[in-house]
């Protein structure tokens, strides 16, 4: 299985749409998506490179395996 590592902001999004989540609102640097079915929104700053903490973190809010990311990663690259 490859690492996670850190990748732009518009990619992690496309990974998160894919998965169904849809945006609910913005602020000035962040980004939070929603889907039925999570208790709570993920957050996607809007980096050139978010950190594998933070990815690691919307994963685990998604219920996300790390088969299902890299799936959709290829998907969006």
């Amino acid at each position: 299985m490859p690492r996670i590592t850190a990748i732009h902001w518009k990619i992690l999004e496309a990974i998160f749409i894919k998965d169904g989540f849809t945006l609910q609102r913005k602020t000035s640097s962040h980004r939070v998506y929603v889907k039925d079915g999570c208790i709570r929104p993920i957050i996607i700053p809007m980096y050139d490179a978010v950190g594998i903490d933070i990815i690691k973190g919307n994963m685990r809010t998604a219920k996300m395996s790390r088969e299902r990311y890299f799936e959709l990663l290829k998907q969006c690259k």
